[in-house]
Formats: structure tokens, sequence, C-alpha cells
């Protein structure tokens, strides 16, 4: 069975991530059709990118132990979701170091986006990331769950406010990405 790895791209303290990618995980087993495995990117701490070529000139060639052990990891994955903030309007830097450290771990497999933040709720880093993905020869699907107002999208519960779309969202998604496995 295909695995699909979810990637919480935030590694603050007190992130909303923790909820979010709680929600994904927990719709996800109902869905059918693979393996789902959560990462948190707070357990692959990589320093910021310095390795002396780039990962497309030498591939899987690595000198940090955490680089490696990221490799490796991300090459059981048959797709990815990126469970993702908006900051600024864009994300977090340590994801973007998360994908830069790769390059051909990634190539060739589907891509979704969970985003959140305020009103844009999360588009924008969604948007940003899309181009990078593109880059390194991700597939990126069309269809993503964008959750506004973070700070109240969630109630005491952990329950998600319309839940409903977000959950169509999120199976269509997976539908998007199975195509591609």
């Amino acid at each position: 069975m295909a695995k699909i790895q979810v990637i919480l791209g935030s590694t603050r303290q007190g992130r909303s991530g923790d909820k979010v990618a709680a929600w994904v995980m927990k719709e996800l087993a109902n869905i059918p059709g693979a393996e789902y495995e959560l990462l948190d990117l707070r357990d692959y701490p990589l320093p910021f990118f310095d390795e002396p070529v780039s990962p497309g000139s030498k591939p899987g060639e690595y000198t940090h132990e955490e680089a490696k052990r990221w490799s490796e990891k991300i090459k059981e994955g048959a797709g990815y979701i990126i469970v993702t903030p908006e900051y600024n309007h864009g994300y977090p830097a340590v994801l973007k170091n998360a994908l830069d450290y790769l390059y051909v771990e990634w190539q060739n497999k589907p891509v979704g986006f969970v985003s959140y933040g305020g009103a844009a709720a999360g588009a924008r880093s969604a948007e940003q990331l899309t181009q990078v993905v593109r880059e390194l020869h991700m597939i990126a699907v069309r269809d993503a769950v964008l959750i506004p107002s973070i700070w109240a999208a969630f109630d005491a519960s952990g329950a998600l406010a319309g839940v409903e779309g977000h959950l169509k969202s999120l199976k269509a998604m997976v539908a998007g990405m199975m195509k591609f496995m």
C-alpha cells in the first residue's frame, strides 16, 4: 500500500499546527487507499542548508546525519501532504529548509497542502509552496484545505468549525494525489 507522509511544517512554540495535523490524521484514517504517517519537523532538526553542493548535483550525498535521516524517511513516501501556517504572507523558513535539503527524493511524487492562517486561510503560503514544489519536480494537486481564522477554527474539544467543507477538500486532495501514485 502506498504511503502518504503528512509533514507538519512549523516548529514554533505554541503552534496551531498540532491541532491541524491531529485533525488531518484523524480524517485520513477514514480515507482508504493509502497508509498515512505524520512527520513533525521538530523531530528532524536540520541545520540551515549548508551542504557543499546542491542536492540536485550529487543526489543522496549529504554531510549532516540529520539530512541523511530526513532523506531516508522521505524516500518512504509515495506522496506528501504539507500542513503549513501562513506567516507574513509566506510559509515557515524551517519548511523551506526541509524541502531544499532534498531533490531526487521528492521527484515525481504528488503533494497537497493544508494551510491555515488569518483571513486568507494560508492561501498565500500554499501558493508560494506550489512554486517551490514544482521546481522540485513534484506534482502539486489542485485541491487544498484552507483553514481561516485559525485562532477560532477549533473548539476546546479539538473540533474544527466548518468541518464538512474542509473534509470535502481533504478527500478531493487525497483523491487527486492517488491518481499519481
